[in-house]
């Protein structure tokens, strides 16, 4: 299922974000393992490059692709029964786009 184009800007931004948040968390978990060998400029790469992976995706299918590949970011039941199939991943987009909708409802 291709995005409509007036759609990719909103599903890339949720998207983005929520991988963003997700390893931000990770590498917040895991900052000992890190020690002093990351730099901002590691961090500014990765960031670069989930940008670039990110609006790449025009499809379901493409975000699904990208969310494999992004597999380690996520954790417990939502890996096998929420985000992995396109069902799935079309499901992960939709509660992006809702709880975002939420939080722009409330700030109101």
């Amino acid at each position: 299922m291709n995005i409509n184009k007036t759609n990719k800007q909103a599903v890339h931004n949720v998207v983005y974000t929520d991988l963003q948040r997700l390893m931000f968390r990770q590498y917040n978990a895991r900052t000992n393992e890190f020690a002093m060998n990351i730099t901002d400029e590691d961090y500014d790469n990765v960031m670069s490059t989930l940008y670039r992976d990110v609006y790449a995706c025009n499809s379901i299918s493409d975000i699904n692709d990208l969310l494999l590949e992004y597999i380690d970011l996520f954790e417990g039941e939502k890996i096998y029964n929420h985000v992995f199939t396109l069902d799935g991943t079309l499901n992960y987009v939709l509660s992006l786009l809702i709880e975002h909708c939420n939080i722009m409802s409330e700030s109101v």
